[in-house]
């Protein structure tokens, strides 16, 4: 800072516009001038590839890679970074990929952009709140301490600055919110221009029972109409339900084209395409689709150079564009040809196994063999037990109740060991839920004992009832039971099988017309989740009576 002249008279031979140092003031004040020139003077023009290859420095606690970035590591993501600089005409990128592409430090790269050469609001969000805290401390916090450009742009974090926290970085001329999928409150807390998606297919159903939580997030960005911009990013799950397929596929499904080293021919990867001898994974070798000739692995790092993303479909909207990549490019020294052979060898006899090796090597969604069991099996498989009766395997008892305009119909099922079950009774209660008579039946069912094969009487352990009619009458019934033995239900779409029961929410009811909030507690139910387990299960071939475990066909 240009400090003020001294008030006393000037020594002998120095003019008033001189100083001791040999400097007039007019000089000092030149290079203050200067310097704010050159804070006013705009940063360089860069793309996001630009800046990460000129800024990005990778922490050795977030990367196997330490040291500065560069995109010609992993060529295949230059042109997705580059679709989210401000000066691309494209508002939303998705991104259907494997694991170990370099995804996520290309998003990282993305927010480290923003922040130095467009600041603005973003949001980026993690499948849940605690997934957010973690990549806070394991991804944001290094980007911001190994890069000085950002170091100097987002103030240090302190205990009582809420400038910066866990969650939140704020920055001049904007600010990163992180949250997660399930915090509704956390999607709607602020406008964005920028909005990050990581995972997507791990999201739950609904955001606290508000809503699709990519919907929800979305909408945060509408305000910035064409200047906005969208990354929705994921490793696929299943066919039909993942969220990322959904997107690509109305998307203009964009493959990254390598060249043969030997014909010259431009193709994407497919994993048929990739051999090897029987029992011997070193020797996995890709065959060309033009010529056929082995292409060796030591070839990748010229053909990802040489490649390019092509388009093979038309977009429903041309503002957003879709890429898919597989672990087949994976660069030299991250994920091998040797190591994905050797894991789809080891995935062999196990649906599970196959299923990930698809998901996160191919990057494909897994198709769920959703449709039933041939009816011959089935009728081959069945069992003779006594129907109002439990068999002699059945532990406790549970039952489903669906409420029907003129009827409510309840199955009774017993539950034994490894998920053995067998329905007991089915019970029709005639009337809907306007009838009176009804509701003291379904109460009644619940005082109600069914034999034993082996002596007992077994009641009704839990009773699940659906909500999704006449939902305030389900909620003002099960409250006056007793939420110890009876659980009001919602099925939802998606398919969740880390959590496919979720809550209690609560919910509003009614009791002697009176409005009671919070007086009810509501389950979601990921009902695609146990219909492909139902399907799974009965795929199952029994083997107990030759004294081994059931095998899946």
């Amino acid at each position: 800072m240009y400090a003020p002249t001294s008030t006393n008279s000037p020594r002998s031979g120095q003019t008033s516009g001189e100083s001791g140092d040999g400097l007039t003031d007019f000089d000092g004040a030149g290079e203050i001038l200067r310097a704010w020139g050159n804070g006013l003077r705009p940063d360089p023009d860069l793309t996001v590839s630009e800046w990460a290859d000129r800024h990005r420095m990778l922490s050795g606690r977030a990367s196997a890679e330490p040291g500065r970035y560069r995109t010609v590591r992993t060529p295949y993501m230059r042109e997705i970074m580059d679709r989210l600089s401000p000066g691309d005409p494209t508002q939303r990128v998705v991104f259907m990929k494997a694991a170990q592409v370099g995804a996520t430090e290309a998003g990282n790269n993305w927010i480290g952009f923003a922040i130095h050469q467009a600041p603005g609001p973003m949001l980026a969000v993690q499948p849940t709140v605690e997934l957010a805290k973690r990549n806070s401390r394991q991804r944001i916090d290094p980007l911001i301490d190994e890069s000085p450009e950002l170091r100097e742009r987002v103030k240090p974090a302190r205990s009582r600055d809420a400038g910066n926290t866990m969650l939140s970085k704020e920055f001049a001329g904007g600010i990163l919110i992180m949250t997660g999928a399930n915090s509704a409150v956390g999607l709607r807390s602020t406008p964005a221009r920028y909005i990050f998606l990581d995972e997507v297919d791990a999201y739950p159903a609904s955001a606290d029972e508000e809503g699709d939580p990519v919907t929800l997030a979305e909408a945060r960005s509408l305000t910035f109409a064409h200047r906005r911009k969208v990354f929705l990013v994921s490793t696929p799950t299943i066919r039909g339900l993942s969220r990322i397929e959904r997107e690509y596929e109305e998307s203009d499904q964009r493959r990254f084209f390598v060249p043969c080293p030997h014909c010259g021919a431009m193709q994407w990867l497919k994993f048929d395409r990739l051999r090897w001898q029987k029992s011997r994974p070193e020797t996995a070798e890709y065959h060309c689709e033009g010529c056929d000739a082995a292409i060796a692995e030591h070839h990748k790092t010229a053909m990802l150079e040489g490649g390019e993303w092509r388009a093979t479909a038309t977009a429903a909207d041309p503002t957003t564009v879709g890429y898919h990549l597989s672990a087949l490019y994976s660069p030299i020294g991250w994920l091998s040809w040797e190591r994905i052979v050797r894991a789809w060898d080891a995935a062999q006899g196990s649906d599970e196994a196959i299923k990930a090796f698809r998901n996160t090597i191919l990057g494909e969604t897994w198709v769920e063999t959703g449709e039933a069991p041939d009816w011959q099996r089935l009728y081959d498989r069945r069992e003779r037990w006594k129907s109002g009766a439990v068999p002699a395997g059945g532990l406790f008892l549970t039952a489903g109740a669906d409420v029907q305009k003129d009827r409510i119909e309840v199955d009774v099922w017993a539950w034994g060991r490894g998920l053995e079950s067998w329905l007991v009774d089915h019970v029709v209660i005639e009337g809907g839920p306007d009838r009176h008579d009804a509701w003291s039946e379904l109460t009644a069912l619940l005082d109600r004992s069914w034999p034993h094969e082996r002596g007992a009487h077994l009641h009704i352990a839990r009773l699940a009832i659906d909500t999704g009619y006449e939902a305030p009458a389900v909620y003002s019934w099960s409250r006056a039971q007793g939420f110890g033995q009876v659980s009001p239900v919602k099925g939802v779409e998606g398919f969740n099988r880390s959590s496919p029961v979720s809550g209690p929410t609560f919910v509003d009811a009614t009791e002697g017309g009176k409005r009671l909030r919070r007086g009810a507690r509501l389950w979601t139910v990921a009902v695609s989740t146990f219909k492909a387990e139902t399907y799974r299960f009965l795929r199952l071939v029994d083997l107990s009576r030759f004294g081994a475990a059931p095998l899946i066909t």
